[in-house]
């Protein structure tokens, strides 16, 4: 068994992942988006959902500063916003459309499902802070297929695995 963190990341990318994009906007009216791939079910009742963020994301304080926020999961033909999305320093909002909740998270339109949600709770992660949050309401669009991450890589439905 390894030990290196460059040997346990691609160990990890054999879990195939869906994608999705998280939003927060503080109290001053500030925006932060990530991509993110560490997005769960924790609860039915009541209904909570985690996702995780480095701590060394730029815009962490951000998200830390946030009390709501949008979680967007992305579509296969939405590869391009998650790009930008996990793109440091690059211009995420131009160009974005979106679609602001009733708590003013904002989503991004034409998302695969689409989550609006308050913290609930915060958890230590290492290098990471996990966020554990209820949904306040959500919707899916059921007719569309999914983008997904496997092997440092995003696929698409339907599209030939190959070995890395």
């Amino acid at each position: 068994m390894t030990s290196s963190a460059v040997e346990f990341r691609r160990i990890l990318g054999q879990f195939a992942t869906g994608v999705a994009i998280v939003t927060a906007q503080d109290r001053r009216g500030s925006r932060a988006g990530a991509t993110i791939n560490s997005f769960a079910s924790v609860s039915l009742e009541p209904p909570l959902v985690l996702f995780s963020l480095a701590r060394s994301l730029n815009s962490f304080k951000t998200f830390l500063e946030s009390e709501h926020f949008g979680i967007s999961i992305l579509a296969a033909d939405q590869h391009d916003l998650s790009v930008r999305f996990a793109t440091s320093g690059a211009d995420k909002w131009s160009g974005t459309s979106l679609d602001c909740g009733d708590r003013c998270a904002p989503l991004i339109d034409r998302a695969l499902a689409k989550f609006e949600c308050e913290l609930h709770a915060t958890v230590d992660g290492g290098d990471h802070l996990i966020f554990v949050c209820r949904v306040l309401c959500c919707e899916a669009d059921i007719n569309r297929n999914p983008l997904l991450f496997f092997r440092g890589r995003y696929l698409h439905p339907g599209e030939p695995l190959r070995s890395s």
